[in-house]
C-alpha cells in the first residue's frame, strides 16, 4: 500500500491512541489543558480568518464547536500531520518495519513541537503553553500523548510495509 495512504490511517490510528493516553494521564492528573472544544473553537475561527486568541478559554462557544474540533483533530491532526512521515520516509528511503517503530516514536515526539508552538501560542497561552489554565503542564502532557500517536503512526507504517 501506498506510504502515504498508511501514514495517513497511521495517523488516525495514532490520534485515537493520543486520546487514551490524555484520558489516563488526565486521570493521574497530568493535562495539558487543551480539550476537543477548544479546538474546534480554534478551527472554526480559522475559517472565519481569526487566528489567534486572547485566551481562547474565554472566548465564546461556537456551535459546531466539538464536531469540529473531533474533525480537526482526526483528519488534519492525525492523519494530516502522518503525511509528512511518510515525506520524511521517502525522502530517507526507511522502509524496513524497524525503521517505522523507532521513526514512528521519533515523529511523535516531533510532533509535540505543534502544540508547543503553533496550538498553545494561538490559543493565547503562549510559547509552550506557559500562560495556560493553571494546574496545567501542557509541555510535559503535549510530548506524553505524542508518544502513541508516532507509534500508532509507525506501527500501521511497520505493518503495511512487511506485507
Amino acid at each position: 500500500m501506498n506510504d502515504f495512504v498508511l501514514a495517513y490511517i497511521g495517523g488516525i490510528v495514532g490520534a485515537a491512541l493520543m486520546d487514551i493516553t490524555e484520558t489516563l494521564a488526565a486521570r493521574a492528573g497530568l493535562t495539558s489543558g487543551v480539550s476537543v472544544a477548544l479546538v474546534g473553537r480554534w478551527a472554526l475561527g480559522l475559517l472565519r480568518g481569526q487566528w489567534t486568541h486572547a485566551d481562547i478559554s474565554r472566548a465564546p462557544a461556537a456551535s459546531g464547536e466539538v464536531p469540529a474540533g473531533w474533525a480537526f483533530h482526526f483528519l488534519v491532526g492525525g492523519g494530516g500531520v502522518a503525511l509528512l512521515y511518510a515525506a520524511i520516509v521517502r525522502t530517507m528511503g526507511l522502509n524496513g518495519p524497524i525503521h517505522h517503530l523507532l521513526g514512528g516514536v521519533c515523529f511523535g515526539v516531533a510532533t509535540s513541537l505543534l502544540p508547543w508552538l503553533l496550538l498553545l501560542p494561538a490559543f493565547g497561552w503562549g510559547w509552550f503553553g506557559r500562560r495556560g489554565p493553571q494546574g496545567t503542564n501542557a509541555l510535559l502532557a503535549s510530548t506524553v500523548s505524542h508518544l502513541p500517536y508516532g507509534l500508532g503512526v509507525g506501527v500501521v507504517m511497520a505493518l503495511g510495509s512487511s506485507i
